[in-house]
């Protein structure tokens, strides 16, 4: 199984390597007054791609052992063609929003819904259980609302993943934690196919974090961050719906991260009276940014900028831990799982109102 991360890292490494050297004339210019922009330059984000090649390296590799024995054991077989069709909606359309800027968020939206309707018919994927008696109850009498789950998490998952793409190292790390622990989890209950499966893209993920950071000449983009959120939800779903001593919170657990940073960033413009899809400058990276990390005194506003970009991110891996961490250790039990979920919503609100209001503790600079 390590093999097939270490030649997904290899692709990844290299894919990433000629994008930046071959593909960086493709990087659309993001213009000095996008919210989202906090570097000197241009650079490319086509991420994505370079991820996308690791990643089925990793699964045709795979595959081929399979065919030729399993050695492994890893027992990923030809049906692989199934999940990299599910997530070619989505990716494909990322990366074309990535060389372009020309994609709608509704056309972004439909290619994600897209993707979680071909995991519904070509997966088998469905949401049976959320250990909650009267939800399981209602989940078998209506399966339509477990599809419904499905249909959710695949088609929000990326665009949580892509709001939190902000910095350099930040949803790249906070990926290969989430896939580490996913694996982990699949480990131990002897699914070794799942676990192959998603430490392909763990290894697709470190190759492309070389370069990503802290130097920052790679950015994922939103193709990047479609194949994360994809195969995180898709893998997340199958391991609860194949294993049922793992709890469905275990995966909410881990997530909620992104999904609250997305759930709460939506509530946030609605109080406002805005469009939840139009970008700006108030998510929790982007204030941690602004109002925690120390200023730099570089005579050179690029490195100036790119240290306190690569400042940001080790808060935000920290932040993430809270939730992973407890994740792991209780994969099992749901009511010990659903109450850190509710402390840390409590959490991350307490700390973003901290931010807003400039009561930050002098200690958490630096």
């Amino acid at each position: 199984m390590m093999v097939l991360a270490l030649v997904a890292f290899l692709m990844s490494l290299g894919a990433s390597a000629v994008v930046i050297r071959r593909l960086a004339r493709r990087a659309v210019r993001y213009g000095p007054g996008k919210p989202q922009r906090f570097h000197k330059g241009e650079v490319p984000r086509l991420g994505g791609v370079a991820l996308l090649a690791g990643l089925c390296l990793g699964w045709a590799l795979g595959t081929l052992q399979t065919l030729w024995g399993d050695p492994g054991s890893v027992g990923l077989g030809t049906g692989m063609w199934r999940w990299l069709v599910v997530l070619l909606p989505a990716v494909v359309c990322g990366i074309v929003e990535d060389m372009t800027q020309r994609i709608r968020v509704g056309w972004r939206l439909a290619m994600t819904l897209l993707s979680g309707l071909l995991a519904l018919w070509l997966l088998g994927l469905n949401v049976q259980r959320l250990d909650l008696s009267w939800i399981d109850a209602l989940l078998r009498s209506a399966p339509w609302l477990g599809m419904g789950i499905v249909l959710l998490a695949v088609a929000g998952l990326p665009h949580a993943f892509n709001i939190i793409d902000g910095y350099n190292g930040l949803a790249g790390v906070v990926a290969l934690i989430i896939c580490l622990a996913l694996v982990h989890v699949c480990l131990q209950v002897g699914d070794r196919q799942l676990a192959a499966i998603v430490i392909c893209l763990a290894g697709a993920t470190a190759g492309f974090l070389v370069w990503n950071y802290p130097r920052g000449l790679l950015f994922a983009g939103d193709g990047g961050a479609y194949l994360w959120g994809s195969v995180v939800a898709l893998a997340s779903i199958a391991l609860v719906q194949r294993h049922p001593q793992v709890s469905p919170w275990f995966p909410m657990l881990l997530l909620i991260y992104p999904v609250w940073e997305t759930l709460f960033s939506i509530y946030r413009k609605l109080a406002r009276g805005e469009s939840p899809g139009m970008a700006d400058a108030l998510h929790f990276h982007q204030l941690i940014y602004r109002r925690i990390v120390r200023s730099v005194l570089l005579e050179d506003e690029a490195r100036r900028m790119l240290k306190r970009n690569n400042r940001t991110a080790p808060y935000l891996w920290g932040f993430s831990m809270l939730s992973v961490v407890p994740a792991v250790l209780f994969w099992n039990n749901s009511p010990v799982l659903l109450a850190f979920c509710a402390v840390f919503a409590l959490a991350y609100v307490g700390a973003y109102i901290s931010i807003i209001r400039f009561k930050v503790p002098d200690w958490l600079r630096f």
